[in-house]
């Protein structure tokens, strides 16, 4: 009987340690899904640097808006990269994610593509305008028009808050199709559709633009839309998730920023 009660004692311990074992690997992998360039080719920049922290950083890729926040909801991946946070809060209020963001680590400006027009105020009446079917950036596109005095919001309206029928006077009757999904308006661009195409220089990188030479406008480092680390809410404060943020603030990092993108991306600057 003792012998018995001695191998189950043994067979509890190690499973114990096993266990432990395994939390222990587990607190050192952090697997981050992320959107292909920049970030994903960021995050795989600064995985040397995750590294020396004592962390293994996986990058999972996706090309679909719709999917890290999806993955990240499941529990399949520690964090995501692609988001700004209007869109995040978008989702949360479509999905009911109980996600949140854990700092901001740089923006890719949005810009206004064209094989037709070189300024967008030379697009002629009644043209039409292709963006994403994103309702979270309806006012970032239509930034574009109201920075040039082609719309007007109704008052009291913020831009990043804004949407289509928020329009209270367009001077040129512009029409903004927003039927597809953001990974196909590349395909749209190259095909000639429409007047202008408005992209996200994520997107655009990876169809071979150059967004500080072949968009037609593009936003300013001020833009509100800087892209988020963002995690479930409960593992805010994780230090693997801390030391991913500040891997990706780092002075290391930012200069691979500025030196691979240029202008492209621009790294956030916490005040």
């Amino acid at each position: 009987m003792k012998k018995l009660i001695t191998v189950f004692l043994l067979s509890i311990l190690v499973i114990s340690l096993a266990a432990c074992g395994s939390k222990s690997s587990d607190d050192k992998k952090i697997t981050v899904a992320a959107s292909p360039a920049p970030h994903g080719d960021v995050l795989k920049y600064a995985k040397e640097q995750m590294k020396k922290k004592g962390y293994d950083l996986e990058v999972k890729i996706v090309n679909d808006y719709k999917v890290p926040n999806k993955l990240l909801d499941k529990g399949d991946v520690d964090a995501n990269f692609f988001q700004h946070v209007p869109y995040l809060k978008a989702e949360k209020r479509s999905h009911g994610y109980d996600i949140e963001e854990v700092g901001k680590v740089f923006t890719t400006p949005m810009g206004v593509y064209s094989k037709k027009y070189k300024d967008i105020r030379d697009i002629p009446q009644g043209s039409t305008i292709y963006v994403s079917n994103n309702p979270a950036e309806e006012g970032r596109f239509l930034s574009f028009f109201v920075n040039k005095g082609l719309i007007k919001l109704k008052p009291g309206v913020k831009i990043e808050d804004a949407k289509f029928e928020d329009i209270k006077e367009n001077k040129k009757n512009l029409k903004f199709n927003h039927q597809q999904g953001a990974e196909f308006l590349p395909k749209t661009y190259n095909s000639g559709e429409g007047a202008a195409v408005i992209m996200n220089s994520n997107y655009a990188l990876d169809n071979g633009l150059t967004p500080s030479k072949d968009a037609i406008e593009l936003e300013g480092e001020s833009s509100p839309f800087a892209n988020i680390i963002a995690v479930k809410a409960s593992h805010k404060k994780d230090a693997k998730i801390q030391a991913l943020l500040e891997v990706m603030r780092s002075k290391e990092t930012q200069n691979y920023i500025k030196k691979t993108y240029g202008k492209d991306v621009i790294p956030y600057q916490p005040n």
